[in-house]
């Protein structure tokens, strides 16, 4: 009797795809977002120059501006002067993102792997900067005229005259926060309970 060939292990099995797929949603919103928001920084910088070398562009009036801004703090301008503590703790909270993404699966953690992949797209994009990878120069003070900038570069002001006027920003931080929104959401909301499978009938 013949013997049957000799098969290779499948790893194909419903967890494995699940994984498989977890990985791909993450891994491709992690790169889109941070793509647009290189892209993005990379025009208005190109468009604008440095901060203060030309006006801004008005989008809508009295509301919104494109506009350069340079930002050596953490998110909308806090911590200014602290880059290397944000690069560090940047660098730990990809870490940690990557260590719990790879413990998720599509099927059941979808919002919470969309969420991290908003936020390491935000991470990703401002930590670009941080490291002065834009290769950009200080035109200004005098003192810190021609050394390396290692700050983000932020492009859209929205003012509303006598109620706000808000921090320029650039989308990497529109993503990071949308994607704590949406780790908020998983928090709130308890997650769906799959009804349990039908049990079987004994034979007869």
């Amino acid at each position: 009797m013949t013997a049957a060939p000799h098969q290779p292990p499948s790893f194909q099995t419903d967890s494995d795809r699940w994984r498989m797929a977890s990985w791909l949603v993450f891994g491709g919103l992690c790169l889109a977002t941070t793509a647009a928001d290189l892209i993005t920084k990379a025009v208005a910088f190109r468009q604008l120059g440095m901060p203060g070398m030309r006006p801004g562009i008005t989008v809508i009036s009295d509301m919104l501006w494109w506009e350069t801004n340079l930002n050596e703090g953490a998110l909308f301008g806090l911590g200014q002067g602290m880059g290397w503590l944000f690069i560090s703790v940047s660098v730990a909270a990809l870490a940690g993102i990557v260590i719990t993404v790879s413990r998720l699966r599509l099927n059941t953690d979808g919002i919470m792997l969309v969420s991290l992949g908003l936020i390491s797209g935000g991470i990703l994009g401002n930590l670009y900067d941080r490291v002065g990878l834009p290769g950009l120069r200080w035109h200004a003070p005098l003192a810190r005229e021609g050394t390396a900038v290692y700050a983000v570069r932020d492009w859209i002001h929205f003012r509303l005259e006598g109620v706000i006027d808000w921090p320029i920003f650039n989308l990497a931080d529109c993503f990071l926060v949308m994607g704590a929104g949406l780790l908020l959401v998983v928090a709130i909301i308890p997650p769906a309970v799959m009804p349990a499978p039908p049990a079987e009938l004994p034979d007869a």
